[in-house]
C-alpha cells in the first residue's frame, strides 16, 4: 500500500471518533442514539478528504501519518468542546475548516518553501510587530493579566500564534548561513561564537522575548526560548548553547518571578495551590487547584462521558475548561488511561516532525522542521504541565484540541510547512 493509501485509511479512525463521540454526547443528553452522529462523522471525513486529495495531488511523497494524526487529534477537540458548549463547538468546527484552508492556501502557493529565507528579515520584523499588536491601545485586549489577542470590529485573534511561526522562519535561515560561523574558533580548548554573527541572531530573539514579556504571554516564551535552543543545538551540534541557555532561562525565570507581579503571582499559585488565601483570591490559585482536584476525581478509568462537573448554575468549577483546563476535563472523564493516550498521540505527532527533520537533505529544511515541531512538543508540555502542576500555569492552547481559533489556524500552517519539507525529503531520498 502506498503512502497516500495508508494515509486516506488512517483518516476513517477519525472519523469513527467523531461519530462514537457524538454519539455518546447525544446518549447522554437524550437517552438515545441519534444519526446526527453519523452524520458530523461523514462531514468530518468529507473535509478530510479534501485535505487528503491537496496532498495526494500536491505532495505525493509527504509523510502519510501527519494528517491523520492531526485528524484524531483534532476529532477528540470538537468532541470534548461540544460536550461543554454546543455553541463554542460550532465556532471550532469553522476555525477548523478556516484552518484547513489555510492549509491547503500553504500548500498550493507556497510549493517552495526556501523562498521564504529570501524575507527573512521581513518576516522577522513582522512578527514582532505581531506580538506588539495586543498592547495597542484600541485594538488590545488583555486576559487575566495578559495581552494575548487583538480585536478587529467582529474579528478576534491571538497574533502570537502567527508570530512563533515566522520567528522560527527567521532563526532557520540565519542559522543556515552562520552554523559554521558559530563555532569557528578556541579558547581554552572551548569552542566559542563571535559575537558579530551571533549578535543579530539574538537580538532579534532578544527583541521577540521583551515584547512577549511585554505582552505578558510567558506560555509562547517559553516555546520560542525552547524551540530558539533546539535549533541552535541542531545547527551547531555544541551542548554548551542550551546548557548555557539553560542557565539563562532559569536567571531570567527568577529575575520576573521577583519582579513582575504578574509572574510573581502564578509562581506563588504553582508552589501554594492549596493555600486558602490564594485560593480565595481573584487570580490566585483556584483554578490549578480545581484542576488537580478534577484529574484526581477521574481516577485511573475516569468518571465516565460527560460527568465531569464543570459548574453549578452561573458559577465555573472548572475555569476555562474549554482552553486552559481542557485536559483536566479529559482525565476527569476519560482517566489516567484516557490522558495518556491522548499525550501518546501527540508523542507519536512529534515523532513524526523530527522524522521529517532527520530525512530534510538541506540544513534550512532540517532547521525549519526541527523548530516547527519543538514549538509544537513544547506547547503540549506547556498546557499539560501547568494543569498538573509540573510547572507554572500558563495561558497557551492544547495543540489541535483546546478551544481556539487563532492556534488551530496557525497548527494547520505548520502542518503544511511539515508536510511540504517531507515532501521534498522523501522525493529526494527516493532519487
Amino acid at each position: 500500500m502506498n503512502a497516500r493509501n495508508r494515509e486516506l485509511l488512517g483518516l476513517v479512525p477519525a472519523s469513527l471518533l467523531i461519530v462514537a463521540g457524538f454519539g455518546a454526547v447525544f446518549l447522554q443528553e437524550r437517552t438515545q442514539l441519534d444519526n446526527l452522529s453519523l452524520t458530523y462523522g461523514a462531514i468530518f471525513l468529507g473535509l478530510c478528504f479534501a485535505a487528503h486529495l491537496i496532498i495526494r495531488v500536491r505532495l505525493p511523497d509527504a509523510d502519510p501519518y501527519l494528517l491523520p494524526i492531526v485528524a484524531v487529534l483534532t476529532s477528540i477537540g470538537l468532541v470534548v468542546i461540544y460536550r461543554l458548549n454546543e455553541t463554542l463547538a460550532r465556532d471550532q468546527a469553522q476555525w477548523f475548516v478556516i484552518g484547513l484552508i489555510a492549509f491547503a492556501a500553504t500548500i498550493i502557493l507556497l510549493r517552495d518553501y526556501r523562498v521564504l529565507e529570501r524575507y527573512r528579515y521581513l518576516i522577522a520584523a513582522a512578527s514582532i510587530v505581531l506580538l506588539l499588536l495586543p498592547r495597542v491601545p484600541g485594538i488590545g485586549q488583555q486576559a487575566n493579566g495578559a495581552y494575548l489577542g487583538i480585536s478587529l470590529g467582529p474579528v478576534s485573534f491571538q497574533p502570537a500564534e502567527f508570530a512563533k511561526i515566522g520567528i522560527i522562519i527567521f532563526l532557520a535561515s540565519y542559522l543556515r548561513d552562520t552554523r559554521a560561523l558559530l563555532v569557528s574558533r578556541k579558547r581554552f580548548g572551548i569552542t566559542l561564537p563571535r559575537l558579530k554573527h551571533i549578535g543579530p541572531l539574538l537580538l532579534v530573539w532578544g527583541l521577540a522575548m521583551l515584547m512577549l514579556v511585554f505582552i505578558r504571554d510567558l506560555g509562547s516564551s517559553l516555546m520560542f526560548f525552547g524551540g530558539f535552543l533546539a535549533m541552535l543545538y541542531v545547527a551547531t551540534d555544541r551542548l554548551i548553547f542550551p546548557v548555557v541557555g539553560f542557565g539563562l532561562f532559569g536567571i531570567g525565570a527568577w529575575f520576573f518571578a521577583s519582579t513582575v507581579g504578574h509572574v510573581g503571582d502564578r509562581v506563588s499559585a504553582w508552589q501554594h495551590p492549596f493555600d486558602p488565601k490564594l485560593y480565595e483570591q481573584i487570580g490566585g490559585s483556584y483554578q490549578i487547584a480545581q484542576s488537580l482536584f478534577a484529574q484526581a476525581d477521574g481516577g485511573v478509568w475516569g468518571q465516565g462521558f460527560g460527568q465531569a462537573l464543570i459548574s453549578v448554575g452561573d458559577s465555573p468549577i472548572l475555569p476555562a475548561a474549554q482552553t486552559d483546563l481542557i485536559y483536566a476535563v479529559i482525565v476527569n472523564e476519560l482517566g489516567l488511561i484516557g490522558g495518556i493516550a491522548l499525550l501518546l498521540v501527540y508523542v507519536l505527532l512529534i515523532e513524526r516532525g523530527f522524522r521529517v527533520a532527520v530525512l530534510a537533505r538541506d540544513s534550512f529544511s532540517k532547521l525549519l522542521a526541527t523548530g516547527l515541531t519543538t514549538v509544537v512538543a513544547l506547547q503540549v508540555f506547556v498546557i499539560v504541565g501547568g494543569v498538573t502542576k509540573v510547572i507554572p500555569l500558563t495561558g497557551v492552547t492544547l495543540p489541535f484540541v483546546s478551544y481556539g481559533g487563532s492556534s488551530i489556524v496557525a497548527n494547520f500552517v505548520i502542518l503544511a510547512l511539515l508536510l511540504l519539507i517531507s515532501d521534498r525529503a522523501r522525493r529526494e531520498a527516493r532519487r
